[in-house]
């Protein structure tokens, strides 16, 4: 049986299509993570841009630089559902007060994986948070209680998050 040239594109383009359906599958576990119930998020996380300053990883750090204050760094993506419950931390009053004392800098890291890489101390899982100096170096100590995943803290308690951006601020000033 022959197949004509629009049987033969429409039969690559279900097989595309179902290829990207399992690739986005496997994209959603690169999250590090255990299981959530959905697979990816289904809309941007609300990382509270009113009250909180963020910033572009460039500006930033050298913002971080003239001003002399410490980095909160963050690396998310828009489709992974622990970032999005990550994100709801930053409207805590605590965290809101406490991301006033430092410049805070949020990397999208599917769409900057060059930066990313330069952060993947113990991998590019995500979220990840860091704790940089003034000057940009990274304070490896400075992570959650996740022996895992170092960098990525408790997504529904602000408290250890909280805690760590204290210690940053005593370390840093």
């Amino acid at each position: 049986m022959t197949k004509t040239r629009a049987e033969s594109v429409l039969l690559r383009r279900r097989l595309l299509a179902r290829g990207a359906g399992a690739l986005a599958l496997l994209a959603a576990s690169a999250c590090g993570m255990p299981e959530a119930k959905a697979p990816y998020a289904s809309a941007p996380a609300d990382w509270n841009p009113g009250a909180i300053a963020w910033q572009p990883y460039t500006e930033g750090l050298a913002a971080a630089k003239a001003q002399k204050r410490p980095v909160c760094l963050v690396f998310y993506t828009d489709w992974c559902p622990h970032c999005h419950n990550y994100s709801q931390l930053f409207h805590a009053p605590e965290i809101v007060a406490l991301a006033k004392r430092f410049v805070m800098i949020r990397v999208e890291r599917d769409g900057n994986r060059d930066i990313s890489e330069v952060y993947a101390i113990d991998g590019e899982y995500i979220p990840r948070t860091f704790f940089l100096t003034s000057a940009g170096l990274v304070l490896t100590d400075l992570a959650s209680d996740n022996e895992a995943f170092r960098y990525f803290f408790d997504e529904h308690d602000p408290s250890e998050l909280e805690s760590v951006m204290q210690r940053a601020l005593e370390r840093t000033n």
